[in-house]
């Protein structure tokens, strides 16, 4: 087996990587013999849908993990955004351009009190996350008076920003996810801010004492997650045309699991991009094939819980045999 993991080409793709996508296969067949038919193109459409918005969350949560902390408020902080915008949009008659711009800059503010909260205040992020988890609730709830925002349907005027998503049955929201995706892989492992969040969760104190300002590059890692649960917004509001308010929680926990199952270090200083996309297309595929089985979307919780936890094992076991 080490051989086989020695081999360059092997090396080069990730083994880790070649499991997931393996692993990606296999479900995709067992819920076709589960289901008593192959899942067509519907399903994939439906876990498409899921993996626009959800891909995003997850690529932001990557940058907080990979420096040991951890952001909670994804979730909500999308769907706080798609509120705030949609009600900017329909009530007070703002372009849908700079709708979609304010999408992101919600997400964006989020991002910045984060990276205050944590780096330069010096929060727990568990805690500033749940705090910021509960801020988003409620600033979307009370904006929109407790009400849906209602984006413009498929086919009503000024509806071209579903065109993001999918354009005449085509996937424009993976290809979109997949641009951002190869651009968050060159920030992490190609810049020198990548290296420095990636140092960060391995060893903060070293890189303190190096004379690097650990706090502007932690922070910085908050902002990118904030702005990618912005631009998550974007793309959630072109499958869900209906936002809710108080809702996001499940997000969260199916993010930050895309991201431990591809393969991100919840101990932080290691992160994969490509497999955190892997993991995000397992997770949909699961919630997916789940339902063509005729399973209520209870069983993914349990199903997810037991593959966090898992996943979180193996990694824990990984690190103590490298020590």
């Amino acid at each position: 087996m080490e051989n086989f993991k020695n081999l360059p080409i092997i090396k080069k793709l990730g083994f880790n990587r070649i499991i997931l996508v393996c692993v990606l296969i296999l479900m995709y067949f067992l819920f076709s013999l589960g289901s008593g038919r192959m899942l067509g193109s519907g399903d994939i459409k439906n876990a498409l849908n899921m993996v626009d918005y959800l891909g995003f969350l997850a690529l932001g949560v990557t940058f907080v993990i990979a420096t040991g902390g951890i952001d909670f408020s994804i979730g909500p902080v999308m769907v706080c955004a798609g509120l705030i915008a949609g009600r900017l949009l329909v009530t007070f008659g703002w372009p849908l351009w700079l709708a979609l711009i304010m999408c992101v800059v919600v997400g964006a503010i989020f991002g910045v009190l984060n990276g205050i909260l944590v780096a330069y205040m010096g929060l727990p992020s568990f805690i500033s996350s749940m705090a910021s988890m509960m801020l988003a609730k409620g600033v979307g709830s009370v904006f929109t008076h407790v009400q849906n925002s209602n984006w413009p349907a498929s086919g009503a005027e000024n509806s071209w920003y579903k065109y993001l998503v999918t354009y005449n049955g085509f996937p424009t929201g993976l290809v979109f996810l997949l641009v951002v995706a190869i651009i968050c892989a060159i920030l992490l492992n190609k810049t020198k801010m990548g290296r420095y969040i990636l140092c960060i969760g391995s060893n903060r104190e070293a890189v303190r004492l190096s004379g690097v300002d650990t706090r502007k590059w932690e922070a910085l890692a908050y902002v990118i997650c904030g702005t990618l649960a912005g631009i998550a917004a974007i793309t959630y509001v072109g499958v869900i045309t209906q936002v809710q308010p108080g809702l996001g929680d499940e997000f969260n926990n199916n993010a930050i699991a895309s991201c431990v199952m591809g393969g991100t270090s919840m101990a932080g200083g290691v992160a994969s991009i490509g497999g955190t996309i892997i993991g995000v297309l397992i997770i949909s595929l699961l919630r997916v094939g789940i339902q063509a089985m005729g399973f209520r979307p209870d069983y993914q919780y349990i199903i997810t819980g037991i593959i966090v936890a898992l996943a979180v094992f193996a990694d824990i076991r990984s690190s103590s045999r490298k020590k």
